[in-house]
Formats: C-alpha cells, sequence, structure tokens
C-alpha cells in the first residue's frame, strides 16, 4: 500500500509540474529572447542618434563603444557603401533597411536588429546590431535545469510526505491484522491498540469487542458442556449400583468394566474442555507411545499379532497433552485391531523428525485403506467413520504438524504424523 501511494503522489505530482514547468520553462525562454533584443536595439538607437551629427570617425569610436558595453557587434553601413565599426557582411536585409524601413532580420547564427536613419549625409545609413544564438538563449539553460532540478525536488518531497502519511495508516493497519491472526490461532487475549485515523482506531475498537465476544461465548460454551458432562454423572452412579446388585459375579464385574470405561470417558471430556481454556501441555512421547503400546500388546497376544516397536531415545518432548497423545494412539491401534484380521502383525514406530518435531509411525500387513483411500470425518467405508484419524490429524494439527497416510512396507496401511516440538511451540508462543 504505501509503494502504490508514492507512486499516485509521484505521478500526480509530475503531471501537475509538468502542466505548470513547461508553460514556465518557455516563458523563460520567450523573456530571455525579448532582453537580448531590447539591449541590441538600444545599442543600436544610441549609435543612430549619432549618424549625421558627429563626424565619421568618431561615428565610429561611438559604434565600438556601443558594441563594447552592450556585448552586441554593432555596425554602421553608410549610403555610400562604407562601413564603420565591427565588420559585417552586407546582406539582403540590409539593403532592404537601407530604403528607410527599420526591421529584425534571422541570419545564420543569429539575429539582425538593422535601424534605417534617414537624413544622414549621402542618403539612408544603416546600423546593424547582432544577436548570436548564445546571446539569445543566454541563461536560459541554467534556468531551465534550475527548473528541472526544483520539480524532482518537489516530487520527491511529495513521495517521502505520502509515505509518512501512508505509514501511519498501514502502521495500525498491519497491528489489526496481526492481532486477528493472533485470534485465528487461538490467542483469545490478543487484543488492538486504536491508533491511526479514526476510522482504523474504530475497526480496532469493533475487533477487541469482537475478541472479547467470542471469549465469552467459548467460556459460556466450556461451561455448558462441563455442566452437561456432570450431570451424566449421575445416572452413571445408577448404572453402577445396578451392576453391583446383579446375581452372577461375572456380569457384575464386566457391567463395572464398562461403566467404568463410560466414566473415564465423561472424565476426558470435561478435562478436554477445561484444557482448552489453558496454555497447551506438553509430554514426552517415548513414555507416552511406549506404555500404549504396552496396553494393547495384551490384546495383540490374544488375536496372534506380531507387534514391533521401535522408539528413539527418550525424551522426546511434543507440544501435546499425555492424554491426547494416548487418545491419538490408542486411536489409531483401536483402527488396526478393529479393520484387519486376527494374526495381522503391525509396528509402531516414534523417531526424531525435523525442527526438534517427533515422527509417529503406525503401519500394519492388513488390506490397507482400499482404492478409495482413508474415509473423511463423518463418512463411513468399510467399517469406518473416520473418527480415529480425525483424532490423530487434530493432535497433529494442533501441535503445528501434519498427519499423512500411506501405504506400508508390510502391505497395509501406514499413518504418519508429525507432533510438533514442545520447545518450539514455547517460542513461538
Amino acid at each position: 500500500m504505501r509503494r502504490w501511494l508514492a507512486a499516485l503522489v509521484a505521478a500526480t505530482t509530475s503531471l501537475v509540474l509538468v502542466s505548470l514547468l513547461v508553460p514556465l520553462a518557455l516563458l523563460v525562454r520567450s523573456v530571455a529572447h525579448s532582453e537580448a533584443v531590447d539591449s541590441a536595439t538600444r545599442a543600436a538607437e544610441s549609435v543612430a542618434v549619432a549618424v549625421g551629427a558627429v563626424d565619421e570617425e568618431t561615428l565610429r569610436l561611438t559604434a565600438e563603444q556601443a558594441g563594447a558595453s552592450s556585448g552586441h557587434p554593432v555596425t554602421v553601413f553608410l549610403a555610400d557603401g562604407r562601413v564603420l565599426g565591427a565588420q559585417a557582411a552586407r546582406t539582403r536585409a540590409v539593403d532592404l533597411a537601407a530604403r528607410g524601413r527599420s526591421l529584425t532580420a534571422a541570419v545564420p547564427g543569429g539575429r539582425e536588429i538593422l535601424m534605417a536613419v534617414q537624413g544622414a549625409p549621402g542618403g539612408t545609413a544603416v546600423v546593424r546590431a547582432f544577436l548570436s544564438d548564445d546571446d539569445l538563449d543566454r541563461g536560459v539553460h541554467r534556468t531551465w535545469l534550475a527548473l528541472l532540478v526544483l520539480g524532482v525536488a518537489l516530487v520527491g518531497l511529495g513521495i517521502v510526505v505520502a509515505d509518512r502519511l501512508a505509514r501511519a495508516v498501514v502502521r495500525p493497519t498491519t497491528a489489526l491484522a496481526q492481532v486477528s491472526h493472533r485470534l485465528a490461532k487461538g490467542d483469545l487475549t490478543a487484543r488492538a491498540t486504536p491508533q491511526g485515523p479514526p476510522e482504523v482506531r474504530t475497526a480496532g475498537l469493533a475487533l477487541n469487542h469482537l475478541a472479547g465476544r467470542i471469549s465469552d461465548l467459548l467460556a459460556e460454551e466450556r461451561e455448558m458442556v462441563a455442566d452437561l458432562s456432570h450431570r451424566l454423572r449421575t445416572p452413571l452412579t445408577g448404572l453402577r449400583l445396578e451392576a453391583e446388585s446383579l446375581a452372577d459375579p461375572g456380569e457384575a464385574a464386566r457391567m463395572e468394566a464398562r461403566v467404568d470405561a463410560l466414566e473415564r470417558a465423561v472424565t476426558a471430556v470435561i478435562n478436554d474442555v477445561r484444557r482448552r481454556s489453558r496454555e497447551r501441555a506438553s509430554c514426552d512421547a517415548v513414555a507416552v507411545v511406549r506404555d500404549r503400546v504396552e496396553f494393547w500388546s495384551v490384546l495383540a497376544e490374544d488375536q496372534s499379532r506380531t507387534v514391533t516397536l521401535d522408539l528413539a531415545p527418550g525424551p522426546l518432548p511434543v507440544a501435546v497433552a499425555a492424554e491426547d497423545l494416548a487418545d491419538c494412539v490408542d486411536a489409531l491401534l483401536g483402527n488396526v485391531f478393529a479393520h484387519t484380521p486376527d494374526g495381522t502383525s503391525f509396528r509402531v514406530l516414534l523417531i526424531p523428525g525435523p525442527d526438534d518435531a517427533a515422527a509417529l509411525t503406525v503401519s500394519d500387513a492388513g488390506p490397507g485403506f482400499g482404492p478409495g483411500g482413508p474415509p473423511r470425518r463423518g463418512e463411513s467405508g468399510a467399517g469406518s467413520t473416520g473418527l480415529g484419524l480425525d483424532i490423530a490429524r487434530r493432535a497433529a494439527d494442533e501441535s503445528g504438524g501434519s498427519l499423512t497416510v500411506g501405504r506400508s512396507d508390510l502391505g497395509g496401511a501406514e499413518v504418519r504424523l508429525l507432533l510438533g516440538s514442545a520447545r518450539g511451540d514455547s517460542d513461538r508462543r
């Protein structure tokens, strides 16, 4: 925007200066020509007065003195053909002036000022003052150069002033854009400092009001979800009591296990809602992945699955909460158990990635994603809703990483998560 305003001011100022300075330059040249002609005319008139009133020697000295004082050579052509003063050739214009008519004639190299003097001895005499082209344009080029420098200086000054004014508008506008980007990234504490023109200050106040309103709405939403989650504890307590009252101990134990799992899920929802209002947490990816793989290894042994675990030497801090990373690993391994037959082997690989990130890869020897690729969230495909991959993708995005899927070297599906470093996340904040 600053460059556009500077270019606009430069173009506008240039047009104004051209429309002003070009006529002024022509006027300067015209004035210089008029002054040079007037000077030569005065020199010719001073000599014409002496023609017929003094002798020839005095007339010659008068012509020489007039030419020396004015800077324009002065010549007197007498009627009998004699020439006094500066030597010059008799031109057709001189012959025309000898008929009694004063005139100005253009000749090669300049201009002649011819003045006819009647009543001189022997007939009409002609006084000639010569103006060279340099005499006509004396001082014109210097004046033009001064006007050009003045024009360039005015254009430069206009650009500087326009840049200052543009900065006064662009700086607060850029600050508003930065605040909006921070809000888009989840920093709801970002606020704009109203500054600049009144319109920009009004926009800053409106953005601050919008940010405050968003914070209030999110807080209300979190409280509503948390309250709803707490309300679920009452029926959970009733289910637990019903499970304890069952006569079959085995059936009672299974029901209690189901109730415990449901209660843990409800607690996780509450903690997740509460955690969104706090600073992003971090964890050691090596410890979390090892713990979850050991948990699933028991079920893998029951289903005759071969588990390969390859972990980098810890610790490997990532910008993901331990609970979120555990849910992510559970979702990926749960997909392996849900969508591959018993006996299918799988591998979990955790290695350092670029910029202190962590690369988590889960691959299996199953049928893979199929020709349609992995299902999207909310879309069913081969018995999958795509929620597991969405959980993993969200965890990767929130850490500043990414998720990619493909075919593994084992022959089945492969999901690779790039988890951002906790140190890098601290620097960004």
